[in-house]
């Protein structure tokens, strides 16, 4: 199967979960014998990785990313319209079997290439910005995203959801036939999960000895949550007053960070946690080591990586009982679920987990198998049938010359 996959981000490019996820949906690929090319934007030089994982990795330059919306957007414009110029020489130097594209950010790319290949179409939707706005997308630019998001559901041959409450949540709001789209999710390597420097310096640097460590990790904007986890933390009946000496970090930026400073200021938290603001992988994977839970607080969430990357790497984890983190989290055996925006709740599962530590150790010992189920491989696997289903028989894979990989 030679497959075209399209993505706005690609390693070393990294926005957000999407780049690692195309990263190692296409390694996995090449490496069970599919030749796989990546379109995508950058500077064209040659990686090791890229020659190393035989992953073809072709990039089209463009300016900086634009921070304002609407600029944004025409700057998406745009980038499609590289991608496909780039695109249609590669369609003349070689016969592709489908386009894979991710996310409406390369959704209109991903139809015009496929077009002019003859070739079926598959859109994986990793999230929606009807769930990110809580079904508020009737005003620009939400709708205009919304309006692209909701073609692109409908044109694909077959769309790719990460989680089966994403799988309804696309059917039902892009009006779509549930067999239409099919789940398989998202995945993880333990081995990526590398800290980094000295695990008790680091610990140091946040706590004490005797005081144990909170971490709340992600975008800081609305439909995450953090607010709530906040709620609980703080107050006359907050768990630093029911269980004392707890620290909390909250790592991430976003546009909701300053009313969260905000808040943690008017509940008294300011000198019980820090705001470290963006931190790069090898500070989070530490912080994974060093934190004794992490809470995932989200209000709309497809599927819960943070709370899948805790706990591979050894951290109890307490959700909310929202969106696809039920599925990351499916009962008391491998994480604590709450329900979703009630803070007292979620305070009384993390005094539970807090102060009981032969339940935290049961907890993360299960998760660590539990997680097992998540590997990359087997995506890979799943989502090669998906090609195989529409595409047809496959062709003899003809792997990539080292010499022609750029990434």
């Amino acid at each position: 199967m030679r497959v075209l996959i399209l993505s706005w981000e690609y390693p070393p490019i990294v926005e957000g979960g999407l780049a690692r996820h195309v990263h190692k949906l296409a390694t996995n690929l090449a490496q069970q014998g599919h030749e796989v090319h990546v379109l995508t934007r950058g500077d064209a030089v040659v990686s090791a990785d890229a020659v190393r994982s035989r992953v073809v990795v072709h990039r089209v330059p463009e300016p900086a990313r634009p921070r304002d919306l609407d600029t944004f957007i025409a700057w998406i414009a745009d980038m499609n319209d590289d991608m496909v110029a780039r695109g249609l020489t590669l369609c003349a130097e070689q016969e592709f079997d489908l386009v894979h594209g991710h996310d409406w950010l390369v959704g209109s790319a991903a139809d015009r290439l496929a077009r002019h290949a003859g070739v079926p179409m598959v859109a994986t939707i990793h999230a929606t910005e009807y769930g990110r706005h809580q079904g508020w997308v009737d005003k620009h630019p939400q709708s205009h995203i919304h309006g692209i998001e909701t073609w692109m559901a409908r044109r694909a041959d077959r769309v790719i959801a990460c989680s089966h409450y994403m799988r309804g949540h696309i059917a039902d709001i892009y009006r779509i036939d549930e067999s239409r789209v099919t789940v398989i999710p998202n995945g993880i390597d333990a081995a990526d999960l590398r800290p980094s420097g000295d695990l008790a310096a680091v610990r140091a640097q946040y706590a004490a000895p005797d005081e144990q460590l909170v971490l709340l990790v992600g975008r800081l904007v609305y439909e995450k949550g953090f607010q709530f986890a906040l709620d609980a933390m703080g107050g006359p009946d907050g768990v630093i007053e029911r269980v004392g000496r707890v620290r909390f970090l909250v790592a991430g930026s976003g546009t909701h960070e300053q009313e969260l400073h905000r808040q943690a200021a008017e509940l008294g938290l300011d000198a019980h946690g820090t705001f470290l603001g963006w931190i790069g992988d090898d500070v989070l994977h530490t912080l994974y080591r060093i934190s004794d839970l992490c809470v995932v607080p989200s209000i709309y969430e497809p599927f819960g990586l943070v709370a899948l990357e805790a706990m591979a790497s050894g951290c109890p984890c307490i959700v909310a009982d929202s969106g696809g983190l039920r599925e990351v989290v499916p009962d008391e055996a491998v994480g604590m679920r709450f329900p979703s925006r009630d803070p007292r709740a979620l305070a009384d599962l993390m005094e539970r987990l807090l102060t009981d530590r032969e339940l935290r150790e049961g907890v993360v010992a299960r998760a660590a198998e539990h997680v097992l189920r998540f590997d990359w491989a087997e995506i890979a696997r799943e989502t090669a049938d998906v090609y195989a289903e529409l595409a047809g028989p496959t062709r003899p894979a003809a792997l990539p010359r080292a010499s022609r990989a750029a990434g």
